[in-house]
């Protein structure tokens, strides 16, 4: 795999994410929200091993504008863009666990798996990519953040 198609598949992965009002759990501040995914950790096979290193720890936000009355939901709604499916989801007590199924342009689509916790201040957790490349399984560790950044 080339280096340009790891990076597109890399900035993919991170479009399809960051996005979930929940009955009964706490309501999120109207304004502008960030949601950040970190790379924590990256296999991508046949991709040179310095473009790999170089994305670890690169991170990229979504911007959302939140209307009042929203839930921690609104954050996890994935990017249209992206054209995922959300194969399940609970958001309850705090915790929230999703599954997406995304399409890739050629092959099979990718699978992702979020969890981590949420309160009226955003949310944390983590999101696992995984899917298959020409040469091989893929996969892509995410640590995600969401967080009110103003007005």
């Amino acid at each position: 795999m080339q280096a340009h198609s790891a990076l597109k598949l890399l900035v993919v992965a991170l479009g399809a994410l960051p996005s979930i009002a929940t009955a009964g759990g706490p309501l999120l501040a109207a304004g502008r929200w960030d949601v950040t995914s970190t790379v924590a950790d990256i296999a991508i096979p046949g991709a040179p091993g310095f473009i790999l290193r170089m994305m670890r720890g690169k991170s990229k936000a979504e911007h959302k504008r939140l209307p009042p009355a929203q839930g921690v939901e609104a954050l996890l709604v994935p990017d249209p863009k992206a054209g995922c499916r959300v194969d399940s989801q609970r958001i309850a007590d705090g915790r929230y666990a999703q599954a997406l199924t995304c399409p890739q342009k050629r092959g099979e689509p990718m699978q992702i798996a979020r969890a981590g916790t949420y309160d009226g201040n955003g949310f944390v957790g983590q999101a696992t990519v995984t899917g298959t490349t020409p040469k091989g399984a893929m996969r892509i560790v995410l640590n995600q953040r969401a967080a009110r950044i103003g007005n």
